[in-house]
């Protein structure tokens, strides 16, 4: 059995915002491989359905605990199930990557992404994966733009054109879902 984590905040007000992009990616997810509908689960303090990608037993979770606590949903969901980190994926918003793109990261610090900080330390270890997807503000020469008033950047709302470009990454978002299940 798999996890896949999509972090963001519970409410309609972050609804598609900068930092709910792990649950828009997890939701598409859900519908590309046909999962019933959201259950919450007070136990893990999170929505989640059980299905099936090509023959692999997953659980899809989206945590409620708002973001900077979504390491208790992750660790009670790997106590309850009896699992590992490394049987976790995460799909996580990254101010320091620009809209577009997006990393795979395994076994790497928090790069001060509180939700991030909060599973390593509720699981103890940094060894599980990620998908680190752009949500970061690039210049003219590729360089994130330093945000100070990163806080409201991140609850923003994303325009027509970011959305595009989220868009264009949505394809290889599934392969990297496809890759962590073999």
């Amino acid at each position: 059995m798999r996890v896949i984590i999509g972090l963001g905040n519970p409410g309609a007000e972050y609804a598609d915002t900068r930092h709910n992009i792990g649950f828009m990616f997890i939701d598409k997810i859900k519908e590309i491989w046909n999962f019933s509908e959201w259950e919450f689960n007070k136990k893990f303090d999170a929505e989640i359905v059980k299905g099936n990608i090509e023959e692999n037993e997953v659980i899809l979770a989206k945590p409620q605990t708002f973001m900077n606590l979504s390491g208790d949903s992750v660790r009670a969901i790997l106590d309850f199930y009896k699992l590992m980190p490394e049987d976790i994926l995460v799909i996580q918003d990254d101010l320091d990557i620009a809209i577009g793109k997006y990393k795979v990261a395994t076994d790497s610090s928090s790069a001060g992404h509180h939700g991030i900080e909060d599973i390593i330390e509720k699981i103890g270890t940094q060894k599980f994966r990620r998908i680190r997807v752009g949500i970061g503000e690039a210049t003219n020469e590729g360089v994130i733009k330093c945000r100070l008033g990163a806080h409201d950047f991140v609850l923003g709302k994303f325009s027509e054109e970011e959305m595009e470009k989220i868009g264009n990454i949505e394809k290889d978002i599934l392969e990297e879902v496809k890759k962590f299940l073999e």
